[in-house]
């Protein structure tokens, strides 16, 4: 049930608010001046206030200023102070209404003010959990080594990550491509937007539009309702387009469109919808050879490839094996709860003589595998052993 706070200094018109929103089955506070009203909401938390401007001691602005609720307050004017409520409007009020009140409009306020409040409340509750998240997301997206190959891809994205330029980003399977998207996203201003990923090998060719720009009820088997694509949940923030080089032509016709025009239409609907968003790409093909084979759109590839990122494969940076080790042992026994395990220098040594097809993602899963099967401290042996 939501609770209301009557500020009026008229006793009629208080009790009259009072008797109707009850009716409404609203739980009704009142009080008849700003001090009183200051004190209750230093007391009690409440949906909705209604305060009068005009009353003795302090008024409807000073209590607006002094309370800084985070609930809606609609201000009650008199004849006369239509220039003063639109002053209370600019501090935060959230409306206001004259006298004599109007119950229709008064009772479709209340709901429309309560429904505004319960809004802005869970979104503030859905953006303290995003924080969480990505506090978590960003201890998971590091890059972990000091060798000139992974500095020289570090200070690419120091430089652009602020820009708004489309960075395409190249490199073996298992070398890092997806973190150093996260990392454009969080260091960009669009870090409180949203990072919507699409693997665009992973969705069948048939339904990747509608992945992507979303469809309308009935345009095909199975879409019983609207649907927002990608590139509208990705709207105010980035979208990353992974394997981007095994999009059908069709599908790269349609993402070089939206690059171009800033606007996407759904599949099913002849209404384009803007959109803001800044793409970040990434495949493990070469591109140019698939443009010569036919493969890939050569427009789309110089739309996407303003700013190319190029992440080297673990074999040409091995003397990070040392740190990338260590950061996944620690990872890896923290998530699991496990005691802390080490690696003898010989187990390392052995570790940068392999040639790591799988590059960084290969190198994890064999330190997990490692962890698991090996004592407190994993020898040379265990890594032949194991690795």
């Amino acid at each position: 049930m939501a609770k209301i706070l009557i500020i009026d200094d008229e006793r009629a018109i208080r009790n009259t608010l009072k008797e109707i929103l009850e009716t409404e089955d609203y739980e009704v506070d009142v009080a008849e001046t700003g001090d009183a009203g200051l004190a209750k909401v230093g007391k009690t938390s409440y949906d909705l206030v209604f305060t009068d401007i005009k009353m003795p001691g302090m008024d409807g602005i000073e209590f607006l200023e002094k309370s800084q609720l985070h609930c809606p307050v609609i201000m009650i004017s008199g004849h006369g102070n239509i220039e003063t409520a639109v002053e209370a409007m600019k501090k935060g009020a959230w409306d206001f209404m004259e006298k004599p009140l109007d119950l229709n409009r008064l009772l479709q306020m209340t709901k429309n003010a309560i429904a505004y409040g319960s809004v802005r409340t869970e979104l503030k509750e859905k953006t303290e959990e995003l924080q969480q998240i990505r506090k978590q997301v960003g201890a998971r997206y590091q890059m972990v080594g000091d060798s000139a190959a992974i500095t020289r891809v570090r200070e690419i994205i120091n430089k652009v990550a602020g820009t708004e330029a489309r960075v395409l980003i190249t490199g073996e399977n298992g070398t890092g491509k997806e973190v150093v998207a996260h990392l454009l996203h969080e260091q960009s201003s669009r870090a409180n937007g949203p990072m919507v990923e699409v693997n665009c090998a992973a969705i069948p060719s048939e339904l990747i539009e509608s992945e992507l720009f979303g469809h309308m009820k009935g345009s095909f088997t199975g879409a019983v309702k609207d649907r927002a694509g990608k590139f509208e949940q990705a709207d105010g923030g980035t979208l990353f387009l992974d394997e981007i080089g095994d999009l059908s032509l069709a599908a790269q016709a349609k993402v070089l469109r939206a690059l171009q025009e800033n606007e996407i239409t759904r599949v099913g609907s002849d209404k384009t919808t803007k959109v803001n968003v800044r793409v970040l790409a990434a495949t493990n093909k070469d591109l140019p050879n698939e443009i010569k084979a036919g493969n890939f759109r050569e427009d789309l590839f110089h739309r996407l490839n303003v700013i190319p990122i190029c992440v080297p494969a673990l074999r040409e940076r091995l003397e990070d094996i040392p740190s990338l080790t260590e950061y996944f042992a620690n990872q890896i026994c923290a998530e699991q709860g496990w005691k802390e395990k080490t690696f003898a220098p010989k187990a390392i040594e052995a570790l940068q003589q392999h040639d790591w097809p799988g590059n960084i993602r290969e190198l994890r899963n064999v330190i997990e595998r490692l962890i698991i099967l090996a004592g407190d401290e994993i020898t040379e042996e265990d890594v032949k052993n194991f690795a």
